[in-house]
């Protein structure tokens, strides 16, 4: 039996139970559009991290249900071991609280992960999931018979679903933006957040400035970490953020599920090459030896796919490590993986060389010098990911690359291809953060002309002993 810790209750007084046609959350949203560029109104005075977890697998998980803010479900046997992944995942962090919504599923996922941590352990109301009013309790297959439209809109344009005369995902942001004020008004540098798939994903969206068109499109499976950092600025306004990772999930990110609600029927596996002795150099550097374990153990991540299709930028770290994937995948048959034979075609795109831009900033290469960079070179970087990013959809809408194409290239180039996959603006590079050897998963479930879905950014698990920790110190 998990020892608890302290704990202190903020959340308001009102009963957590509900029936499924009345949440307790009643509060009517503004229903003017919602802006698409966002700020915390928090200010810092010193760095802080917070990681966020989704709730392990519960019961209405398994059945199909729509929970939304009831308090019926409970974790599944599978729920507590993908709890129980996460606290190993978390266990040498020196957290100094546990933010966690009170929901059962939230609240035993929350102790799992804690243990015998002596630190404080605050319920927060705002924290629960979503509020979905009538859909509460459903299976998927009645919300679609009993509210053919309204589910209709759930599905294809949540921003703007309305039910029982409440805008769901509008009131979701706002109470996401309220979160973030008490967790980063807290007195403490390390953080915890435990709750749910959506309030989840709005907390990521504003954290960063997305409105909630970005709804569905930052994946939070399961028991799915993922990392925020908060930066003062000198000014005294509001924190430079930094999404470190997002969904680092207890199983591999390749082995399925859906993105909103699909099935993705292709993807771009975004590979960071493996690490150089000097990447900062003027030379083109191969990787040293940390790179080469690097490389290998992502080629073993990717015998989950039938890989026949890499792209990658010119540089020989690049080259080397598309290189090592393409030969683990040409020999699955002799490692056992399957009898039929794979074949790897591999194409070098210039788009995706970006080395020579980042040279001429002349900018110290530490965490956080991306937001540094000064207007001309911001501008060269988003016009060349930009070319990349269409030839890239162009050869996996128009040729034969099977569901999934590799794209290897250096954390620069691929941090450039998620912002022009999210549609933002070219200064917002500086919000994403990614470790030479990582992986990055973008979903396109409605094929690669439709907008892609992010389902994991700087997964590293794979790395074993050679991984960044998940907690590294800001």
């Amino acid at each position: 039996m998990v020892s608890l810790p302290h704990i202190t209750a903020i959340s308001p007084n009102r009963s957590l139970l509900r029936s499924f046609n009345r949440p307790v959350y009643t509060r009517r949203h503004d229903q003017r559009k919602e802006r698409t560029t966002m700020s915390l109104s928090s200010s810092l005075t010193t760095a802080k991290r917070v990681v966020l977890v989704r709730h392990g697998q519960s019961t209405w998980n398994e059945e199909g249900r729509i929970q939304g803010s009831s308090d019926f479900s409970v974790l599944t046997n599978k729920g507590e071991s993908q709890a129980d992944i996460s606290r190993q995942m978390l266990i040498n962090d020196s957290f100094d609280v546990c933010f966690t919504s009170p929901l059962k599923r939230s609240k035993k996922t929350a102790e799992i992960i804690w243990g015998s941590r002596e630190a404080e352990m605050i319920f927060n109301y705002d924290l629960r999931e979503i509020d979905l009013y009538s859909f509460q309790g459903l299976l998927k297959k009645e919300g679609k018979s009993k509210f053919g439209e309204a589910f209709r809109q759930w599905q294809e344009d949540p921003a703007n679903f309305v039910i029982d005369g409440h805008y769901p995902v509008r009131e979701l942001w706002s109470r996401a933006r309220s979160c973030w004020n008490g967790v980063l008004a807290h007195e403490s540098n390390s953080v915890l957040v435990v709750a749910h798939n959506a309030v989840n994903q709005a907390l990521v969206s504003t954290a960063i400035g997305l409105g909630t068109e970005y709804f569905r499109r930052l994946l939070q499976s399961n028991c799915g970490v993922s990392v925020l950092d908060f930066t003062p600025r000198a000014d005294g306004g509001s924190p430079h953020v930094c999404l470190n990772r997002l969904n680092q999930t207890p199983s591999s990110p390749l082995a399925g599920g859906s993105s909103g609600g699909k099935k993705a029927s292709k993807q771009i596996i975004l590979v960071c090459h493996g690490q150089s002795d000097n990447e900062a150099s003027t030379n083109d550097q191969p990787m040293n030896m940390l790179g080469v374990i690097q490389s290998q153990k992502t080629a073993e991540l990717l015998l989950d796919l039938r890989v026949t299709s890499i792209v990658c930028s010119s540089t020989t770290a690049s080259i080397e490590t598309a290189g090592v994937i393409s030969r683990v995948q040409e020999a699955a048959g002799y490692l056992g993986v399957d009898s039929v034979p794979r074949y790897v075609n591999t194409k070098q795109m210039n788009e995706l060389d970006v080395e020579d831009v980042i040279l001429k900033s002349n900018k110290d290469t530490q965490r956080g010098w991306l937001s540094q960079l000064d207007e001309e070179t911001v501008s060269t970087l988003w016009n060349r990911s930009k070319k990349a990013w269409k030839s890239l959809l162009d050869k996996l809408s128009n040729e034969d690359t099977g569901d999934a194409m590799v794209v290897v290239g250096s954390s620069v180039a691929h941090i450039s291809l998620i912002a022009q996959c999210l549609n933002l603006e070219k200064k917002c590079p500086g919000l994403f953060h990614l470790d030479a050897g990582s992986i990055s998963v973008i979903d396109f479930p409605d094929g690669p002309i439709q907008r892609g879905v992010i389902r994991c950014t700087n997964y590293t698990a794979h790395l074993g002993r050679w991984s960044v920790p998940i907690t590294r110190p800001v």
